[in-house]
């Protein structure tokens, strides 16, 4: 239960923050939110992916 509330601030923290960069600078906030999308996939990808069990429920 806590895993998708942690998640969930996560999300709104790097948008917050994207939505100030891009106050000052479009620009630099498109490149950060490409970098954080980029850390985002690699995150995806180094977990394992779920047995089949944790997979049905």
């Amino acid at each position: 239960m806590v895993r998708p509330v942690l998640h969930l601030l996560e999300i709104v923290f790097a948008l917050t923050v994207l939505a100030g960069v891009a106050l000052v600078y479009v620009p630099a906030a498109l490149i950060l939110g490409g970098l954080a999308g980029v850390v985002a996939v690699e995150r995806a990808l180094s977990q394992p992916p779920p047995s089949r069990k944790e997979a049905r429920s």
